[in-house]
């Protein structure tokens, strides 16, 4: 291919998209199989939350009429600060522009989250990140509001825990035991454990999986999953790499689990520590296309770009995955997205011999003139990787054999995720009609698309803080009181050990300790 490239006549350039690309594409498709240590895995997953946060701000600071004052209480660092909040963003933003003030690193950060303290007979709860700020109402008669960031752990909501008996469950051996009894499918004695008090939000000090997560690869998991989400488990809870239990199961191309998660009210929109959603690892994983169309049909985004601004469209390119495309292309994908090549969808196709994909495309309405970033067209791309067949067929396509989708996508109608005593999914809580950036081709319909039926929003997780503040209120109505560890040895938030250690050694760095 180097030879194509140096020879004349041929289409020369700076960067040649057939170089460049197979080192993107690499880097696109290989999630973090790499053998880093836990630590400059956990740094690094840490800085790219910042990055991408940091590049939110300027969206996030055009707020000024309508911005929500709110005092963020970070108990792990001892801090509280009065921050500003669009409330019309989603509180995952929220959340990254809190860490972006940071002036301490916290130990698995992605598994930090905004907990609302009970008020007005509520108990408190952590905010579900996929949903908007203003679906939160904040109380003012007491003045600025208060919110807390803190490590998401289990919540009980038994009035007379025994904190003592709990922490004596999380030794290494009973956390070991817990996972062999999911691998093994041992519902039953899962169950146990978890009426007995164990915590299943941890991670694995083998695998770096959490019990959901690690439910969330196997089979016939449907009973484990429920039994684990009922005791406990926090369904945007990550594991060391930093996707949810929704992420593996989509790479996993798991349709029942996928199904079970979303019926529980697992967010389709949940972001790993890049930024991805499932139905972006869907698309680079393959296998049944079921599982993209489930997601796409339970209003999972579908503008979804990783650091080298490839899209979903891109990567269903990129490996010759035709019914992912087709799915994507229907539920209103842009397959005019240039990535940070300039190159859009048919331009990949071009770069990677993907001709059922270009037809695909091609047949849907895609810009066959359209210039990536070296001012070359697609069927120029295909002659500089010696892809003649391909490159003919985008030559000798016309807008006559353009053939648009007659009807419009459908989506889930119900609501998603009541938790179980819940009583917070209202009408204001369902998720806004989805805007469709439609494919070229669709600009042709003839048939009146109406609304789409809104879907319902991802759980709300009722549930309290691992530590109890003082500033934190209590129920004024007599409600039971829920109980959560304390603070100090007993807690479950992996940043305060290493905290502590740095305080008894005068503030110098500590190693970094493995989560319990």
């Amino acid at each position: 291919m180097a030879e194509m490239l140096n020879s004349p006549g041929l289409l020369t350039m700076p960067r040649s998209p057939t170089s460049s690309e197979d080192e993107m594409a690499q880097s696109c498709s290989d999630y973090s199989d790499d053998c880093a240590s836990d630590s400059s895995r956990e740094e690094t997953i840490y800085e790219t939350i910042k990055a991408t946060a940091e590049q939110s701000l300027s969206r996030m600071d055009d707020i000024s009429t309508n911005s929500l004052v709110v005092r963020i209480l970070i108990p792990d660092l001892q801090q509280s600060k009065c921050m500003r909040f669009n409330p019309d963003a989603t509180v995952w933003v929220a959340k990254q522009r809190i860490l972006c003030t940071l002036n301490q690193t916290l130990k698995d950060v992605l598994n930090y989250g905004l907990f609302q303290p009970a008020s007005n007979g509520r108990d408190g709860k952590f905010l579900e990140e996929e949903r908007v700020f203003r679906e939160y109402p904040q109380p003012i008669t007491k003045g600025v509001p208060s919110l807390e960031f803190r490590y998401k752990s289990r919540v009980y909501k038994q009035p007379d825990v025994d904190e003592k008996q709990i922490a004596k469950l999380h030794t290494k051996a009973n956390l070991r035991k817990f996972m062999d009894l999911i691998q093994h499918n041992q519902v039953d004695k899962v169950l146990k454990l978890l009426e007995r008090g164990i915590d299943p939000n941890y991670h694995d000090s083998e695998t770096g999986e959490s019990p959901l997560t690690f439910a969330a690869h196997l089979d016939n998991m449907v009973e484990m999953i429920k039994v684990l989400k009922n005791g406990g488990s926090h369904l945007d809870f990550r594991a060391k790499d930093g996707m949810t239990s929704l992420h593996k199961a989509a790479r996993s191309k798991n349709h029942v689990t996928l199904t079970t998660l979303l019926e529980l009210g697992a967010s389709p929109d949940y972001k790993d520590s890049r930024g991805l959603t499932p139905l972006y690892h869907s698309v680079v994983g393959g296998g049944d296309p079921g599982c993209c169309e489930l997601l796409l049909n339970h209003h999972a985004s579908v503008c979804c770009q990783d650091e080298n601004g490839w899209h979903e469209v891109h990567q269903a390119c990129r490996h010759g995955h035709v019914q992912h495309l087709e799915h994507l292309l229907f539920y209103g994908a842009d397959m005019s997205a240039q990535n940070a090549s300039g190159n859009a969808a048919l331009h990949i196709c071009a770069l990677y011999n993907q001709d059922n994909c270009a037809r695909v495309l091609l047949v849907r309405g895609a810009d066959k003139d359209v210039k990536n970033y070296n001012s070359q067209s697609p069927f120029q791309v295909a002659i500089i990787a010696g892809n003649f067949e391909l490159g003919e067929l985008v030559k000798n396509h016309k807008e006559t054999d353009i053939v648009p989708f007659r009807e419009a996508p459908s989506y889930s109608k119900r609501r998603r995720g009541q938790s179980s005593g819940g009583n917070d999914l209202s009408p204001s809580s369902l998720s806004a009609p989805r805007v469709l950036l439609r494919s070229n081709s669709d600009n042709n319909l003839n048939v009146s698309q109406g609304p789409t039926q809104p879907g319902g929003p991802p759980s709300l997780h009722r549930s309290l803080s691992p530590q109890l503040l003082q500033q934190m209120p209590s129920s004024p109505n007599g409600n039971v009181v829920v109980r959560t560890m304390g603070r100090g040895a007993r807690s479950r938030s992996p940043s305060l050990s290493r905290l502590g250690e740095e305080a008894r050694r005068g503030g110098a760095p500590a190693q970094r300790q493995q989560p319990r």
